[in-house]
């Protein structure tokens, strides 16, 4: 029978023929099918088994997909694709070829916009809501909102931009702290029965216009008792930001009691808009490592769910090589600050954080603030080191340029997750930014291969005056790389013959595939020399005129092709008069979600590609 539950839905309507005891069951269910799934394709576990209940009431009273459901991030909407008729395919999750871990509109007309990024859902859906008015459509806009997203700035612009107008907007925002909140007790939920009931709201207004036609005194005493009900209100709910900013603030309320948030979803369809529904809900609930260890459980590669939160967390990476080297060089340097968009422990800044709390700075879902903060702090004389997810970077393109690379800030950027990242698709790859600071100019970037060369040119950096980066690829060191110490050089020409005219250029990660590439075509009598840049940005001195004995250049990226480091020395080698034949090899377009080994494959990256191009162009 429990198991035919959670099959019988075929669209979300279904979910409306269960009562309450059943769609308790159907939740344990859910939440069994999130474990046992995301266990073996990993993926974002926490928030989603904190969602299950809010999700299942939403699409239990909310005519999906003519009413619009709007995630922020979107890594909690497991839940909403299992029930919105991918439960057949939930097991492809994050897999080549399968459902993506996040939004995506070209997945299911369920999706209505592709998310990965933190605080703009509500932008998104007051844009959505607006043209549904416009329209004519009565239909609405429900934006789910994490609690992390409160602290980036986007969403606060986007309430400067409510007004009453907007009565076909809901905002669900899913708190999900360790623990219920004391005010969401007996008062409290009788007294948010109270506030969500139509027929209190219908006989309130009647009240309202009878008093104050009430002669002289009757719009004295409406005031009066408003202004009494607010004071209580906010003391008792708090949700006097909300209320400022133009909503009618609901909550909190237990994110998890399936009987209250059916009550409140329904009644909120009549209510007058905007809604701020405020849900408390538990993170990693119903599993209890997750519980437990929720930030472990975040965002996990495979596991075995019979195991401890210590059995998925990455012992060795290039966030933890990075972390521990910055904390020992902060115990030698006391000018040496850390900043984090709240990242810390995926940046590996947790080590530096630990030992020196007085200079470390977690600035919440904020790039843009953290970088314009850390130019603060390298104008006054301290060595700040911001660490971000190269994806996320993204966000503060403006302040890289206005706040850092104009002045010539000391700023130095550590830039996780650089190049393909795997299994989180398309908004999480690190594809862009040699690009974006190519653009911007003065950025003094290094692309190390291995361990090693991070450590060594981490400490280098420090002491370099200016706008500087290091960039590195998620997880651990390549074993095929691993062996290869840090030269110092600029560049290294690691493979040569005498009066070989064929050279392979690359950095980073990918030169692993390069390698492989030279093996297969040397098999076949075909000498590569190989160059390994470490300096990418601006090109290292000497470079040009090195490869200028070379007839035929390969250069190879694991990043975008327009801006990179390949245009680059294809445009001065160019301007020197070069004749030869160069070509470069990176991606030209956005990439999807698969394994890394996968996508550098479906991009042709790998060694084999390489060989197979570099053989019919050039020999």
């Amino acid at each position: 029978m429990k198991k035919k539950l959670l099959s019988t839905i075929k669209k979300p309507r279904d979910l409306r023929k269960f009562g309450y005891t059943s769609l308790t069951v159907l939740c344990n269910q859910i939440r069994e099918m999130l474990v046992d799934t995301v266990s073996k394709t990993g993926g974002h576990l926490s928030p989603n088994l904190g969602a299950v209940e809010l999700t299942v009431s939403i699409l239990r009273n909310f005519d999906v997909p003519k009413d619009s459901i709007v995630f922020d991030v979107g890594h909690q909407c497991y839940t909403y694709k299992i029930l919105t008729d991918r439960m057949d395919k939930f097991h492809t999750l994050r897999q080549s070829g399968g459902i993506s871990g996040f939004p995506r509109p070209y997945e299911s007309e369920y999706d209505i916009f592709t998310s990965g990024h933190s605080s703009t859902s509500l932008s998104s859906a007051i844009g959505l809501a607006r043209a549904k008015k416009l329209n004519g459509d009565k239909s609405k806009v429900i934006a789910i909102v994490g609690d992390g997203a409160m602290s980036g700035g986007m969403i606060y612009e986007a309430m400067n931009n409510i007004d009453s107008t907007l009565d076909n907007l809901i905002v669900v925002l899913n708190d999900n702290r360790m623990s219920i909140s004391k005010s969401v007790g007996g008062i409290s939920r009788y007294l948010l029965h109270i506030r969500t009931n139509v027929e209190y709201e219908a006989t309130k207004n009647k009240v309202k216009n009878i008093i104050e036609k009430a002669p002289y005194v009757g719009r004295k005493i409406a005031k009066a008792i408003a202004k009494s009900k607010n004071a209580f209100r906010r003391y008792m709910y708090d949700g006097r930001l909300f209320e400022d900013f133009g909503f009618n603030y609901i909550g909190p309320v237990d994110g998890h009691d399936i009987v209250e948030l059916d009550r409140l979803f329904k009644n909120a369809k009549s209510l007058k808009g905007p809604l701020f529904i405020h849900c408390i809900t538990v993170k990693g609930k119903g599993y209890t490592p997750a519980e437990v260890n929720p930030g472990a459980y975040h965002g996990v590669g495979k596991f075995d769910f019979t195991g401890d939160a210590e059995d998925i967390t990455l012992s060795e990476s290039f966030s933890n090589i990075f972390g521990k080297k910055l904390a020992d060089l902060a115990s030698r340097n006391n000018k040496i600050c850390a900043v984090t968009a709240a990242m810390k422990y995926a940046t590996g800044l947790n080590f530096f954080s630990k030992e020196f709390p007085e200079r470390f700075f977690d600035v919440g879902i904020a790039e843009q603030h953290a970088v314009t903060f850390s130019a603060g702090l390298a104008k006054g004389g301290m060595k700040p080191v911001f660490a971000v997810y190269s994806t996320f970077l993204q966000r503060a393109f403006d302040q890289l340029f206005q706040d850092v690379s104009l002045d010539d800030l000391d700023v130095l950027l550590a830039i996780d997750r650089a190049g393909i990242v795997g299994e989180d698709g398309e908004t999480h790859h690190g594809i862009f930014d040699v690009s974006f600071l190519n653009s911007i100019g003065k950025f003094f970037v290094l692309s190390p291969s291995n361990y090693e060369e991070l450590e060594y040119w981490l400490e280098r950096l420090i002491d370099f005056k200016g706008p500087k980066a290091v960039r590195y690829p998620r997880g651990p060191q390549d074993k095929r790389l691993s062996k290869y110490k840090a030269t110092g050089k600029e560049f290294d020409l690691i493979e040569s013959k005498k009066n070989n005219d064929f050279v392979i250029v690359s950095y980073g990660r990918i030169i692993a595939e390069v390698f492989d590439a030279a093996k297969m075509l040397k098999s076949e009598g075909i000498d590569a020399d190989i160059i390994k840049l470490n300096v990418i940005l601006p090109l290292p001195a000497g470079l040009c005129e090195k490869l200028e004995s070379y007839k035929k250049i390969l250069f190879v990226e694991e990043g975008i092709i327009r801006g990179g480091v390949g245009s680059n020395l294809l445009r001065d080698l160019m301007l020197n008069g070069y004749k030869g034949d160069f070509y470069i090899k990176g991606i030209e377009k956005s990439v999807k979600h698969a394994t890394v080994k996968e996508l550098i494959k479906n991009c042709e990256l790998d060694g084999e590609s390489l060989a197979s191009f570099a053989r019919k162009r050039f020999c």
